[in-house]
């Protein structure tokens, strides 16, 4: 039995297409869940800011590793990793199809595969980095990173925040030092057989779902959520989701633009996945494209 693996840009639709693809499993007498891959849908209390299945989507599909972290605690990759694995030994080993769902693409590979993962770097150095972020922005700190390692910035997109923290933590901390083979997410090493489908949509058609996507979390509660989480002391690391600072701040055109850029950053991910089928979305039902998934070898 493969593993599905879907990934894809903020608002192609994953939720949708898994349940459909889970739908035509269990037509074929499969048991399947779905095993979330998202550094932030991990947050309980920031369900509507990070697009996390609804409760009618976890009623027409189990979902795994949704919503089980406290607003105010830190969660690394490696912390994921681990329960991302057990659960999709779990399911194989009971027979039941495990299809990993996201948008986070280190998350993603590492619940697919055995990454070597550092550990979460101390807190006083993580906080020194995420003011420094805040103060100067992330174009300015990848500056600084491809100042001091340009082999490290090459890799890092100059408008990821996240990503440049953590690499200058590690040069910091001298963990961090120049590849001398392929890159571990990269290559096409998985711990199970994997189908893995990306799904992608043309620009306009993408821009537009994530206008819509933005109005829906609005209009279901996202500010007061944002409001809510932020006097709960959200930790740094839930404050990350796409969003947050910006609803805090009033700026709702500054959260569509930062999504759109996101978007860009996911749909290079997705180029570089290796042995990922790619499928276009653009106009297309959430049926249809499960049938293809399927027929592609699943």
């Amino acid at each position: 039995m493969r593993t599905i693996a879907l990934f894809g840009p903020t608002g192609v639709g994953k939720t949708a297409v898994a349940v459909a693809v889970a739908e035509l499993l269990r037509a074929g007498g499969e048991d399947p869940v779905a095993v979330s891959a998202d550094a932030l849908q991990v947050y309980a209390g920031l369900e509507t800011l990070t697009g996390a299945a609804s409760q009618a989507e976890r009623a027409a599909l189990e979902h795994r590793l949704l919503s089980f972290v406290p607003i105010d605690a830190t969660f690394s990759v490696g912390e994921y990793a681990q329960l991302a694995h057990e659960e999709i030994d779990g399911l194989l080993a009971a027979g039941r199809r495990p299809i990993v769902v996201g948008g986070t693409g280190l998350y993603l590979r590492a619940a697919l595969t055995e990454l070597d993962l550092r550990p979460p770097p101390p807190s006083s150095l993580r906080a020194r980095w995420s003011e420094e972020l805040e103060r100067v922005g992330a174009p300015a700190l990848h500056a600084r990173l491809a100042a001091r390692a340009s082999w490290a910035a090459d890799g890092v997109d100059p408008g990821d925040g996240r990503r440049v923290v953590r690499a200058l933590e590690l040069l910091d901390l001298g963990q961090l030092h120049p590849p001398d083979g392929p890159s571990q997410l990269w290559s096409e090493e998985v711990r199970h057989p994997t189908l893995l489908a990306g799904l992608t949509m043309e620009r306009t058609a993408l821009y537009a779902a994530i206008e819509r996507r933005v109005a829906e979390m609005l209009a279901a509660g996202a500010v007061e959520e944002v409001r809510a989480a932020d006097r709960a002391g959200a930790s740094q690391t839930a404050r990350q989701a796409l969003g947050f600072s910006e609803l805090l701040a009033g700026d709702v055109e500054g959260m569509k633009r930062r999504t759109r850029n996101y978007a860009r950053r996911q749909l290079t991910w997705m180029r570089k996945l290796a042995g990922v089928h790619v499928i276009d979305a653009t106009g297309r039902d959430p049926t249809s494209l499960a049938r293809e998934i399927l027929d592609s070898g699943a």
